[in-house]
């Protein structure tokens, strides 16, 4: 690779003339300069070197995003719409910095950090993070960290987090339900932990504000997995012809469980009403279509990467960012 150098040399001008006109600052050099520069750099086929430059800033530009997926969960991260859509979110925004983005998916948060802790990247994002991977994250990695959809992060002074009022968006949408007659109401999830547990606690808090008291058969967990699904789908569906409607914490498993029941001639609405939350491309397309939660899935890895940007450049930023939820009443819930 020829150096800028090697270029003045060739040219007879000085590197600082060279170096202005590869990297734009040409305020104070010739049109016929600039001129004869871009010719010859165009001539050599010139790439710059990005590291060499980045290394003598004192910057990789690189921004580091590691996934958590839980091995009960998910065999491929990125099939669920609502990752992929952050992830968009997330690479356009790094893209649109200047930036390039480095992805790591591992099911254990040892191995995330022994790798990502190797990386020359000015900061990191963090997905999937749950009960004391905050802590554990903080003890190796000391640069700028932005979380998204964590519970974890009481303490760590260079942590944010980006989420939701998910509580309330779930409080809301049963709320609804139950404004439309529905009594006996499930809720569906396939854990306890972090963002299933907000959700879980609004769906609770919709049913006290109501009269309603909950019995512990009414919380309904599915087992993801290929290999568990169909069973679970089978022992769901045969319990939930005893219940009005059911909350489900996500759309991906709303749409399974309404696929299951169609399979056994149970309708959505009129035999029950189900519920959503996240309002991803699968609610929008299954017929009939969701009713769900909504909120800006691409909208969040936005903002999560701007937080990140603003703190690599020493800027001050909340601890904690909030985005708003709506309730978007489609054809899954009848009145009753």
């Amino acid at each position: 690779m020829i150096t800028i150098k090697e270029i003045a040399k060739e040219l007879n001008m000085s590197t600082t003339t060279v170096s202005n006109v590869i990297h734009g600052k040409t305020g104070e050099v010739s049109d016929a300069t600039i001129k004869i520069v871009e010719d010859y750099l165009k001539k050599v086929d010139y790439v710059p070197n990005i590291n060499a430059r980045n290394l003598a800033q004192n910057e990789s530009k690189i921004i580091g995003v590691a996934l958590k997926a839980r091995a009960d969960k998910y065999e491929n991260l990125l099939m669920d719409p609502f990752v992929s859509e952050l992830i968009g979110g997330i690479e356009e925004s790094i893209r649109n910095a200047g930036y390039f983005m480095m992805l790591y998916i591992s099911r254990d948060t040892d191995e995330i950090m022994r790798h990502v802790s190797t990386w020359n990247v000015d900061g990191l994002l963090l997905f999937g993070m749950i009960g004391d991977d905050g802590i554990r994250v903080s003890e190796r990695y000391k640069k700028p960290i932005v979380c998204i959809d964590t519970y974890s992060i009481e303490g760590l002074k260079h942590f944010t987090n980006v989420g939701l009022d998910d509580d309330k968006g779930c409080f809301e949408m049963v709320n609804y339900m139950i404004s439309q007659g529905h009594r006996r109401i499930a809720f569906l999830s396939d854990n306890l932990n972090g963002v299933d547990f907000a959700r879980y606690s609004g769906y609770k808090r919709a049913l006290e504000a109501n009269n309603i008291e909950f019995e512990d058969n009414w919380f309904f967990k599915i087992k993801p997995r290929s290999d568990e699904l169909a069973e679970s789908l089978n022992e769901l569906c045969d319990r939930a012809t005893n219940f009005d409607a059911i909350m489900c914490v996500s759309d991906l498993y709303a749409v399974q469980l309404m696929t299951a029941l169609s399979d056994r001639g149970v309708r959505v609405p009129d035999d029950i009403s189900i519920a959503g939350f996240d309002d991803t491309i699968l609610g929008q397309l299954h017929r009939p279509s969701l009713s769900t939660v909504h909120q800006d899935v691409k909208e969040k890895g936005v903002v999560a990467t701007d937080i990140l940007l603003k703190r690599i450049k020493g800027e001050n930023v909340p601890k904690q960012v909030q985005l708003p939820t709506r309730l978007i009443i489609r054809d899954t819930i009848k009145q009753i």
